[in-house]
Formats: C-alpha cells, sequence, structure tokens
C-alpha cells in the first residue's frame, strides 16, 4: 500500500464533506493541513498514522514557526490534525490519539525543560534595570521566546537580518538555510531600545554587523547567551535548570495552549 493510501487522506476529505457537511473551502483548508503535515511526516520516514507521537507532532509545531508560518494558523493547522485523528481513531485505524497529549500539554510540563507562561514572564522581566545591559539581555530573552531560534542562530543575526516594521527576522538555520520568523511586540520593543540605546555605545567597530555584542563590542558568544538565561532564571527565582532551548519548549508549548504572546 503506498504511503499516501496509509494515511486515508482521500477517505478523510468524505468524512468532512458527507459526514461532518462541512464547506468546500472548509474541507480544502482542512485537507491542506493534514496533507502538508503528511508530506513532512514522509521526509521524516514516517510511512504510517501509527507511527506518529506526541513528540513528533510537536517537533511538527517547530517546523511550521520556523517556517514562519503565524501563530494564528498553525493554531488552525493544529485543529485540522486533531480531526484527522480523530476520524482516524473513529475508523478504527488508530487505538491511540497522539494529539491528546497537544491537547493536556499540561503533562509536558512534568519534563524540567518546559516552563509555564508564568516563570517566562518572569525571566523576561527578570533582568536588572539599573545594568548598562538591561535591553541587551531584555532584547536576548524576548526573542529567544518569541522566534524559537537556536542560540547559535541568535549569535549570528546581522543587522540587516531584522525588518522592525514587519516584526520579522532572517535566520540562517543548518545547512545554510534561510528562514523568515515573526516575533511579537514586546520582542520589538526590546530589540528597539537596545539597538537604539545600548548597541550604539558599545560598538567599537568590532562587532562584525552581528547585532548582539558584549561590552568589548564584539561579537556575543554562544556561552554567554547561556549565562544570560542562567541569570534571568536565578534572578526570577527558579530552582530547576534552564537552558536557551527551555525556552524554545516552553514556547512551542505555549503556542499549543493557546497562549503564546506573539501578537
Amino acid at each position: 500500500m503506498a504511503a499516501s493510501d496509509s494515511f486515508r487522506l482521500h477517505l478523510f476529505g468524505d468524512y468532512l464533506s458527507f459526514e461532518r457537511g462541512l464547506s468546500g473551502r472548509t474541507v480544502k483548508a482542512y485537507h491542506g493541513d493534514v496533507e502538508r503535515l503528511i508530506e513532512w511526516l514522509q521526509a521524516q520516514r514516517v510511512e504510517t498514522p501509527d507511527a506518529v507521537d506526541h513528540l513528533r507532532l510537536r517537533d511538527y509545531v517547530y517546523h511550521l514557526k520556523d517556517a514562519g508560518m503565524a501563530a494564528s494558523s498553525i493554531r488552525r493547522a493544529l485543529s485540522s490534525i486533531r480531526t484527522y485523528f480523530g476520524f482516524l481513531i473513529d475508523e478504527g485505524a488508530l487505538e491511540t490519539d497522539p494529539t491528546e497529549m497537544l491537547e493536556s500539554p499540561r503533562s509536558w510540563r512534568r519534563l524540567p525543560t518546559i516552563l509555564s507562561r508564568e516563570q517566562v514572564v518572569g525571566m523576561l522581566e527578570s533582568p536588572d534595570e539599573a545594568k548598562s545591559t538591561y535591553w541587551r539581555d531584555r532584547a536576548i530573552l524576548e526573542m529567544l521566546y518569541a522566534t524559537g531560534m537556536r542560540v547559535s542562530e541568535l549569535t549570528h543575526l546581522r543587522l540587516t537580518d531584522v525588518d522592525g516594521g514587519e516584526r520579522l527576522v532572517r535566520v540562517r538555520g543548518k545547512g545554510g538555510r534561510e528562514r523568515l520568523i515573526p516575533f511579537g511586540t514586546a520582542a520589538t520593543t526590546a530589540l528597539s531600545r537596545y539597538l537604539h540605546e545600548v548597541r550604539p555605545r558599545i560598538d567599537r567597530g568590532a562587532g562584525e554587523d552581528r547585532i548582539f555584542l558584549n561590552l568589548r563590542g564584539t561579537p556575543l558568544t554562544r556561552m554567554a547567551v547561556w549565562q544570560i538565561v542562567k541569570d534571568a532564571a536565578t534572578r526570577s527565582g527558579l530552582e530547576k535548570r534552564v537552558s536557551p532551548h527551555t525556552l524554545r519548549h516552553s514556547f512551542a508549548t505555549h503556542l499549543l495552549e493557546g497562549g503564546a504572546d506573539l501578537a
């Protein structure tokens, strides 16, 4: 049986049209969301729906965000995916629903790498306002959470990579791949304050056009970003081990909950 047949995509379309009675436009949207998921799964060498678990779906959320998809579109895609797996359960094609963990992401918080929204807010607000690096550190924390980018991607950002008006950042990932990632108002404010008030004071011409610099005017290292995140966790009262990747995981969880502040 072909991989596309094993996912029962054609039958899912019939289910939406004839059993759910949805409009042609809605059916097309649902079908497109699920077809996009299946194409991604097959690229990951996943050939049947019973090989999909909630961790794989969480990775798919990262993929959509990294591809620059808006938060509202990701939530709609997740709604389509939940409907699709519910259909497979009803058809007897699956015994367990991998989206259940997505609908109850509180269970993810048993993992040490997931923070609550309140804990993230505490970290974002933790930098010392009396320090000259306040807006730099605040911008780093806000951008890590708002975009889900990796530390290596953040430290390599250049001044020409940010479009503040459109609230987009161009990120160079693994293999030199470029992608555009949207970010919200809180990150925009912090980044703008840093670029206009802090960076000009510390730039001594050795910054290689990088956005984030240390006090010597040279590009900030990955270890320095790790320390900023670690200090923010300590200042906000967190006792668990927190890394930059923690903010990436937490972003995905909050997005699935419908509570990530990305507007």
